[in-house]
C-alpha cells in the first residue's frame, strides 16, 4: 500500500511540476507578449526582491490584472470541471458520463440568458451596486436548482435510481435549453450575442474576485472529495456488494450529487459552459494508471488544471489579437475522444469486462 501511494505521489508531481511551468508560458502569451525575465521580475519584486527588469507599467498591470488571475482561473476550472467528472463517473459507474449529464451546465446557461435579457428589470436603481454580482449567482442558482430537480425526481420513492437520474437528466437539459432558446429569441442583438458567446465558455472576464470563488469552491470541493473516495471505490463492484462493506449507498450518493453541483455551478456561473472536460481527463488517467478514485480526484484535478490552461493558450493564439472561444476548441478535441471511448467502452462489455 505505501509503495502504491509512493507511485501515485510521484505522478503528482510529474503532473504539478507540468502545470507550474504551463501557467508561466500561458501568462506569457497574449495580445501583449511578455518576455520571461519580465514575468519573473514582476513576481519576485512583488515579493520584495529587487529584480533588474526592463518594463512599463502597463505590461505589469497586463500581467497582474489580466494575465496571472486568468491562468490561476483557469486552473481551478479545469480542477473542478475535471474533479466533478471523475465524481459522476465513478457514482454512476460509467465511463462516458460527464458533470452535465445531470443538468448543471445546462441549468446554468438558463439562469445565464435570464441575466442576460432581464437584468437591467431585476437589478433597477441598484444596477450598479448588485449588477457585476446578478450574472454569477443567477447561474449558480439555475445550475444547482436543475441538478437538485434531477436528484429529487430519481429519488422520488426514497431510493436513487441511477438509470432514472439520466433520463432525469436528459429532460431537465431539454428543459433548460428550451428556456435558454427562448430568452435568445426574445433577446435584442447584443444580448443574444452574450448569450451565445457564454455557452460557448470563455475566461476573458476572469479577475481576482473570480479567482477567490474559484479557489474556495474548488479547495474546499476537492478536500470533502477525498472523504468519499473508499466509498466510490467500493461502489464499483456494485451497490449491494458496497452495502454488505458498510457503505450507506442512498447517503453516498446524495453528498456526492450535492458536492459535484456546487462544484461544477460555481465553475460555470463565472466562465460558461465548457463541455468535455470533465469527461475526458479521468478517462485517460483511467488508461495511464489506475481507476482508484484515491488517485483519481487529485490527479484529475492537476490534469483538468493543464489541459484547460493549454486549451485556454491555444484559444488566445489562434486568431490573436483576438480570442477564439474556448468551448469550441474542447468541443473539437472532446467529441472524438468521447466517440472513441463509446466504442471501446462497448467492446470491453461484449468481452464481459467491467471498466469503470
Amino acid at each position: 500500500m505505501q509503495k502504491k501511494q509512493l507511485n501515485f505521489r510521484s505522478y503528482y508531481i510529474i503532473l504539478a511540476v507540468m502545470l507550474f511551468v504551463l501557467m508561466i508560458v500561458s501568462a506569457r502569451v497574449g495580445a501583449v507578449s511578455l518576455s520571461y525575465e519580465k514575468i519573473f521580475a514582476f513576481i519576485g519584486n512583488a515579493f520584495g526582491f529587487d529584480m533588474k527588469a526592463s518594463y512599463s507599467k502597463i505590461e505589469e498591470q497586463v500581467f497582474f490584472q489580466i494575465r496571472l488571475p486568468r491562468v490561476i482561473e483557469c486552473a481551478f476550472v479545469g480542477a473542478a470541471l475535471s474533479v466533478s467528472g471523475a465524481l459522476m463517473q465513478a457514482l454512476f459507474r460509467n465511463p462516458v458520463v460527464e458533470p452535465g449529464l445531470v443538468g448543471t451546465s445546462s441549468g446554468a446557461a438558463f439562469g445565464a440568458a435570464f441575466v442576460f435579457v432581464m437584468g437591467k428589470n431585476i437589478a433597477g436603481s441598484y444596477a450598479d451596486i448588485i449588477g457585476p454580482f446578478l450574472l454569477p449567482l443567477f447561474a449558480f442558482a439555475g445550475g444547482f436548482l436543475s441538478t437538485m430537480a434531477v436528484y429529487k425526481i430519481s429519488n422520488i420513492f426514497g431510493k436513487t435510481n441511477v438509470n432514472t437520474m439520466i433520463l432525469a437528466g436528459i429532460a431537465m437539459n431539454a428543459i433548460a435549453n428550451g428556456g435558454t432558446g427562448f430568452f435568445s429569441y426574445i433577446s435584442r442583438d447584443p444580448q443574444a450575442r452574450s448569450i451565445t458567446f457564454w455557452n460557448l465558455g470563455t475566461l476573458s472576464g476572469a479577475d481576482w474576485n473570480g479567482v477567490m470563488l474559484t479557489g474556495f469552491s474548488t479547495t474546499i470541493g476537492i478536500a470533502l472529495c477525498l472523504r468519499y473516495t473508499k466509498d466510490l471505490n467500493a461502489l464499483l463492484l456494485g451497490e449491494e456488494e458496497a452495502g454488505h462493506l458498510g457503505v450507506h449507498t442512498e447517503k453516498l450518493k446524495r453528498n456526492v450529487i450535492i458536492l459535484n453541483t456546487f462544484i461544477v455551478a460555481m465553475a460555470t456561473s463565472l466562465v460558461g459552459v465548457i463541455s468535455f472536460v470533465g469527461l475526458i481527463v479521468p478517462h485517460i488517467l483511467r488508461m495511464l494508471k489506475s481507476s482508484d478514485n484515491r488517485f483519481l480526484v487529485i490527479a484529475s484535478a492537476l490534469l483538468g488544471a493543464i489541459l484547460l490552461n493549454l486549451t485556454d493558450m491555444a484559444a488566445r493564439v489562434l486568431v490573436a489579437p483576438s480570442e477564439f472561444p474556448i468551448g469550441i476548441i474542447t468541443a473539437f478535441i472532446g467529441a472524438p475522444v468521447f466517440l472513441y471511448m463509446l466504442i471501446s467502452n462497448s467492446r470491453r462489455q461484449q468481452k464481459g469486462g467491467f471498466y469503470a
